[in-house]
Parts: C-alpha cells; structure tokens; sequence
C-alpha cells in the first residue's frame, strides 16, 4: 500500500448515512479494500464489517491510540466497536443503520490508519 493511495480516502469526509443508503457492491468492495490492505473484512451475524488489529509495547500506548481512534469517531459522527487490550487495540468499521459497510467505513479506516502513524 503507497501512503498516496490510503491519503486518496483519508483525505474524504463521511457523509450522512441513512437506512436506505447503499451498501458497497462486491466491485466497490474490491477497489476499495485496495487502498486500505491491512484492513480485513469480516462478516458476523451477517452484516459485514472491516477489522483491523492494531499492536502496541504496553496498555497506555494501546488506550492512547483507542481514545484517538473515539475522537475521530465523534468528529467524523461514525462509530466502530473498539477493543482495548494489553498492547492491542481492535478497530472494527461498519454502518450500523444499513447492517454493512458503506463508504464511510473505508474512509474512517483509512483515517484510522493515519492516526497509528
């Protein structure tokens, strides 16, 4: 991954997401992956979701990028599931209001990923 193609999403902002809105097609999905690959999506309960995991040296180092990872979050008014362990942090992106992945998803993850850096 160049950090040019993972900037061309970071750099997006979320839109209004409703219940009718479109879930990535398997074609989006493709191209879209591609710029974020270490992102892996997952599919629990049938709804599709990006994960991706995120290691640290300690606890502090791991709570600090989770309380980065909230505050995207609220700016970006799109919420993931975030596990906080020793030395790991969990970030998993998905639409809840459409029961998959959306745009936004990718975007958030992209920007996710900037924060790590």
């Amino acid at each position: 991954m160049t950090a040019q193609s993972n900037n061309k999403l970071a750099s997006q902002v979320c839109e209004a997401c409703h219940v009718d809105a479109p879930k990535v097609s398997d074609e989006e999905l493709k191209e879209l992956i591609g710029l974020i690959p270490d992102w892996v999506p997952q599919v629990r309960d049938n709804v599709m979701m990006l994960e991706r995991e995120y290691k640290f040296k300690n606890y502090k180092l791991s709570w600090a990028f989770a309380n980065k990872v909230s505050e995207l979050a609220e700016s970006e008014f799109h919420h993931p599931s975030i596990l906080l362990e020793w030395g790991k942090v969990t970030v998993t992106w998905w639409t809840h209001s459409i029961g998959g992945l959306h745009k936004n998803d990718f975007i958030c993850a992209a920007k996710t990923d900037q924060l790590g850096d």
